[in-house]
């Protein structure tokens, strides 16, 4: 028994011991049993040289292994489509649908016959049903890839009418013009940055005319004097209108009632829509394209269609989307500002018993994503001081929320409700100042 005292190098833990605690356990389901078991190694070494004590070689070897990646977050910045946090969450059903495509589907065949069938038809027929004004549907992998697509099948070698004011950068540098002129067409721009009029498109239109691009500005506002045409109007000049909506939204909402929907833009005469599936919609990462069924035909037969196609794993989420719109970005555009406040004020009481201090504040909240600028959401958000910020962003789970004016503002208007009690603890975490 001395030898064991006076030699801790005898204490350290066995491998099958250490390999058995469930965290390590976990790691190796997601990195293999092989990595995480070599961290393990390094870690006994560890203790073996003094460095560390026997007791802490579990810990050790869990810090060593890497985070997952991408790391799940918790947006408490008030943001509802945060692109830097992936846009639209998933719903549940989602996720499930998902889960169920990670192995073999029958994603291109009819089980019935055991012949080859249309790819994806279940996530194509569910939008179609969502937008029956649409003659066709179709879906590529981005909102930026669905108006490639357009102007490549319709525009190659030809013109596309546009009003200057349209003429936006979509995000990262990239800007519509550099994006349209790489597919060969040549874009005839109309109008002024901030009036353009109908006579301005008729007077550009010509027999080199492809279609009419009118374009949702929906990351910005131009106030004051202004114009602009809207479809309808556009629909009279004889040329197909090809309306980029952006936000993805399928029909109208009375919560953004400025922010155009596929069903109303195509009864106003507009020949295809494109727009993105992880925006209002909430769905995944997807451009959609809906509209007369001969234009989507051409645009689903070009040979580009087959470079942007979606894999399974959009498609089974896309799916489960539009047969549940119940989604997380529809559960947070419409909570209920009393609601919040009533959950804010119970996370602060909480957080005030075990002597962190807190305030509840009225909070702003906002679409994201480039939908609906300009559109507040009133909400309510936990205030903590601004050294907050880093520890909370680096914690696990990280939680990210936004300093305003030299405080922290945690909303939890996409915070799921059962995420409070791991959001308390983070804040707890966070170290006393000295």
């Amino acid at each position: 028994m001395g030898d064991v005292a006076a030699d801790p190098r005898r204490r350290v833990p066995r491998t099958d011991a250490v390999l058995a605690d469930p965290r390590l356990a976990a790691a190796a389901g997601t990195l293999g049993r092989e990595r995480v078991k070599a961290a393990v190694h390094r870690a006994q070494e560890r203790a073996r040289r003094g460095e560390i004590t026997p007791e802490a070689v579990r810990d050790a070897a869990l810090a060593a292994l890497p985070a997952p990646a991408p790391r799940a977050v918790l947006n408490a910045t008030g943001v509802v489509l945060h692109t830097n946090l992936g846009r639209a969450a998933l719903s549940p059903a989602a996720v499930a649908a998902v889960a169920a495509a990670t192995g073999h589907t029958d994603v291109e065949l009819d089980l019935r016959t055991g012949r080859r069938a249309r790819r994806g038809r279940d996530a194509l027929d569910a939008l179609a049903a969502a937008v029956p004004d649409a003659g066709a549907v179709h879906v590529v992998n981005n909102g930026a890839a669905a108006l490639v697509l357009a102007a490549t099948a319709l525009a190659a070698d030809a013109e596309i009418v546009v009003s200057r004011g349209e003429l936006v950068e979509i995000g990262d540098g990239f800007r519509l013009p550099d994006l349209l002129e790489s597919t060969g067409a040549r874009l005839r721009e109309v109008g002024t940055t901030n009036r353009t009029t109908l006579d301005d498109y008729a007077a550009a239109i010509g027999p080199r005319t492809g279609f009419v691009l009118k374009v949702h500005p929906s990351n910005f506002q131009v106030t004051g004097f202004t114009s602009a045409v809207p479809v309808r109007a556009l629909a009279t000049l004889g040329v197909p209108v090809v309306a980029d909506i952006g936000s993805g939204l399928l029909a109208p909402d009375p919560l953004l009632p400025a922010e155009p929907d596929a069903a109303s833009t195509l009864r106003a005469g507009a020949a295809l829509v494109t727009a993105s599936g992880d925006k209002l919609l909430g769905g995944p990462q997807a451009g959609l394209l809906l509209g007369a069924a001969d234009l989507v035909e051409r645009l689903r037969r070009h040979p580009l269609a087959r470079a942007l196609r979606v894999d399974k794993l959009t498609l089974a989420a896309l799916a489960a989307t539009l047969a549940d719109p119940a989604t997380p970005t529809r559960a947070a555009l419409h909570a209920d500002p009393g609601a919040l406040r009533a959950r804010t004020e119970r996370l602060c009481a909480a957080l005030a018993a075990d002597g962190c201090e807190a305030q509840v504040v009225p909070a702003g909240a906002v679409v994201g994503g480039g939908g609906a600028p300009g559109v507040e959401l009133p909400s309510w958000a936990l205030a903590l001081p601004e050294r907050y910020a880093q520890p909370l962003r680096v914690g696990d789970p990280p939680v990210l929320g936004r300093v305003v004016r030299g405080r922290l503002l945690l909303d939890l208007r996409c915070v799921p409700a059962d995420a409070d009690a791991a959001l308390r603890a983070a804040v707890l975490r966070v170290p006393g100042e000295d």
